[in-house]
């Protein structure tokens, strides 16, 4: 995993990942993160205007937003996921955190089977916050069962199309790895979680004593969303943060 960089306009650092996302997040020292969750997913271009709101109204820049957990219609085939990375990383452009190289801000986008959006938009953002006495905070970005950068998912998915109990374990096995992998660039472990959140329509049942608790995984409980993740033929993706001041906006 990449060595950790700084981003110093946001005051938190980052595990490069992607053109579209990193891979996590930290709050630097002095700083802690914040996360607020909408009661209901607002279509993307709201969103922003929400988010530049919000950090407005707490006296904080534009850089500092940090993380964001998207919604969804429905998976993406791998080119209609590129022309909407595309757009999403033009506002982040515009913000002046994406540089046209490296992307600081983490991000997971998933589909809901139930009651799905009608557009992709945020169901969840955080960002950083001065704060001399804060215990370390962080945020993992969302993996399914494929490594990233490799031109496409579907060629290196994890156990492609087997949903047997054998196939999910070795997907969750995989994207355990990952959460892990991230985390340790970041200087934290599963002791650290506060949130661990899990995505998949199949049922994982067996897998949270089996794999999930038995890494430790499931310290602060977990929390299972029946949501695919945002392409086709992935099936099974997590994501986790250690992070103690959340609330939530009734936007309708």
């Amino acid at each position: 995993m990449t060595q950790a960089q700084i981003f110093a306009p946001g005051n938190y650092r980052f595990v490069p990942g992607v053109f579209q996302y990193s891979a996590g997040v930290a709050a630097e020292p002095g700083y802690r993160i914040e996360r607020v969750r909408l009661m209901n997913v607002v279509p993307l271009a709201e969103g922003f205007r929400l988010i530049e709101k919000t950090l407005k109204a707490a006296g904080r820049p534009l850089s500092a937003f940090c993380a964001c957990e998207l919604r969804s219609p429905k998976p993406f085939d791998e080119a209609s996921f590129e022309v909407f990375n595309k757009a999403y990383v033009g506002t982040l452009a515009h913000w002046g955190l994406f540089d046209g190289k490296s992307n600081p801000v983490a991000r997971s986008n998933v589909c809901p089977v139930i009651n799905p959006p009608e557009e992709p938009g945020f169901f969840a953002f955080s960002y950083t916050v001065p704060d001399d006495t804060a215990a370390p905070s962080f945020v993992i970005a969302g993996s399914g069962e494929a490594p990233e950068g490799k031109g496409n998912y579907k060629d290196h998915i994890i156990s492609l199309g087997d949903l047997s109990e054998e196939g999910l374990r070795s997907k969750a096995r995989w994207v355990l790895g990952e959460m892990e992998n991230r985390m340790q660039a970041l200087g934290f472990n599963w002791s650290d979680v506060s949130v661990t959140q899990l995505y998949s329509a199949h049922n994982v049942y067996s897998l949270m004593s089996e794999e999930i608790d038995r890494r430790g995984a499931m310290r602060g409980g977990l929390t299972w969303h029946l949501n695919r993740p945002p392409v086709v033929d992935l099936e099974y993706e997590m994501d986790c943060r250690g992070v103690y001041f959340e609330r939530v906006l009734a936007i309708k």
